[in-house]
């Protein structure tokens, strides 16, 4: 008969190995994260980021492979850099991974995410996506605001005119148009003209203020533990310049609910008439979304398109024969006689290519909007947890030499041929400027108008030089939004047949 000591040293030991074995069993089921670098304890790779987070990415990715993961603070992230891999994350598991990651900051100016981009996959989301992209968004919706699109750009057209021959700042002048594009589809003519233009003017510049502090390095990011604290300040000045668009928003909607006739001839005017008709409803479209949509419309709307416009100036003004091919193409469809109007821009085929190979070389998220999966997913034969910041460098993708062809250089033309024939739609996964799935950028379509007309008008109603001794910069400066390192800076000379035109 066993010792009882021994008996109790035996069990314990049994017991032991039926542990270890369960648990090694456990660890050969789960798959590992993805490779990367190890990090320093409790702040991970922090000190080693370079602030050009795309190309430090890009050169990971060369080590570790299209798939890695890496610690900022206290988040796992996981960074996709080949479109096979983005496929998987936004087509065949897009309901796990639909989700954006918010940033406390975003918090705020999303009214609590109750907007298109930050609301959570849900009936809501769906509810704020259908309204945006299939009603307030769509084609015919568009089309019956294009009279107060073109009211602003002729006004842009004019005030460059009045300047010809001096240094103009284009970076600075389209967002200053794209701003005004934006507004005026918004809330159109619910204020008098010299009323507009003060409120205009006070919300060009709150805006301008919340980009940049939207765009800044948060601790509350990185160790949300933390946020509650607000160690920078970021959410509480934040706040304060949400009271002021709020102010402007409330003046806005009481206006427009004060006139005597509905009116739906502006963004603002069909977005109420939801709201009162979806009281009722099982998911309703609230003030609150309202108020998430406008800010939506507005902070995605004006920095985007201004870049996009700079840095398709910049590619053109740096190869001169390809401006050139545009205005013939311009002179063509339009005339020297006439200005560009948006019934123009499907019968330019050329520039909706240097547009496209913009977005390509230059895509203004570079990183799209980091994704978060709702659950535990595998990836490749990699876990990526609950929870885990995944950034897609599309800017990566979009410069792959496997997938495109001199894939540094600068060539419109490519996206003439049948191989390499692309849209803003997100099925081909080498190129995703606005992303894809059900997260793609809803405000695409509207995207395409404005940079195309706005392209279109600065090319074909001016010519545009560098001053004297200056040459154009493409290095950039990463951000959420990429923009040109140095301003592009260009001195117009008028190209139509007749100055009147311009007034």
């Amino acid at each position: 008969m066993m010792e009882p000591t021994t008996f109790l040293y035996t069990f314990l030991l049994a017991t032991f190995f039926l542990y270890a074995t369960l648990v090694l069993r456990h660890r050969r089921r789960t798959p590992p994260l993805p490779p990367g670098p190890t990090g320093l304890p409790l702040i991970g790779s922090l000190p080693f980021l370079d602030p050009s987070l795309h190309t430090y990415f890009s050169d990971l990715s060369k080590k570790y492979g299209p798939i890695f993961s890496l610690r900022l603070g206290s988040r796992l992230t996981v960074v996709i850099s080949s479109p096979s891999l983005s496929r998987a994350i936004m087509r065949e598991h897009d309901d796990t991974f639909a989700n954006h990651d918010m940033p406390a900051a975003a918090s705020v100016f999303s009214y609590g995410g109750n907007d298109i981009l930050f609301s959570p996959n849900g009936p809501t989301w769906r509810m704020l996506r259908r309204i945006s992209v299939h009603e307030m968004l769509s084609p015919s919706s568009l089309d019956r605001v294009s009279d107060l699109r073109q009211h602003e750009i002729l006004s842009t057209i004019h005030r460059i005119h009045e300047r010809c021959g001096t240094p103009i700042d284009i970076g600075t002048e389209m967002f200053l148009t794209a701003m005004n594009i934006v507004t005026s589809m918004l809330w159109g003519h619910t204020l008098p003209v010299e009323e507009r233009e003060l409120v205009g003017k006070d919300f060009k510049k709150v805006i301008a203020d919340i980009v940049p502090l939207y765009t800044e390095p948060n601790v509350s990011d990185l160790f949300p533990t933390l946020a509650q604290f607000d160690l920078q300040g970021i959410r509480s000045k934040m706040e304060v310049l949400m009271g002021r668009v709020n102010s402007i928003f409330e003046r806005m909607i009481e206006k427009k609910c004060s006139g005597e006739e509905e009116r739906v001839d502006d963004l603002l005017g069909f977005m109420l008439k939801k709201e009162r008709e979806s009281r009722n409803s099982k998911t309703p479209f609230t003030m609150i979304h309202v108020k998430g949509l406008l800010m939506g419309l507005v902070t995605a709307g004006t920095d985007t398109t201004s870049s996009t416009v700079e840095y398709a100036m910049a590619e053109m003004i740096k190869k001169p024969n390809i401006l050139q091919k545009v205005q013939e193409e311009l002179i063509q469809v339009v005339g020297k006689d006439k200005l560009v109007h948006e019934s123009h821009l499907p019968q330019l085929p050329f520039l909706s290519c240097v547009i496209k190979e913009t977005l390509r070389l230059h895509p203004i998220f570079p990183l799209l909007i980091p994704h978060y999966p709702s659950s535990s997913c595998t990836i490749d034969g990699y876990l990526i947890p609950e929870g885990t910041r995944v950034f897609v460098n599309v800017w990566a993708i979009q410069r792959d030499p496997s997938q495109w062809t001199d894939p540094l250089e600068f060539k419109p033309e490519r996206f003439l041929q049948e191989e390499f024939k692309r849209d803003f739609t997100g099925k081909d996964f080498d190129y995703l400027p606005f992303g894809s799935g059900r997260r793609i950028c809803a405000g695409a379509v509207m995207a395409e108008r404005m940079v195309c007309n706005l392209l279109a008008t600065m090319v074909h109603s001016f010519d545009w030089k560098l001053p004297e001794g200056k040459e154009v910069d493409l290095s950039d400066k990463f951000g959420i939004i990429t923009k040109l390192a140095v301003p592009l800076v260009a001195i117009p000379t008028p190209r139509l047949s007749n100055d009147k035109l311009y007034y």
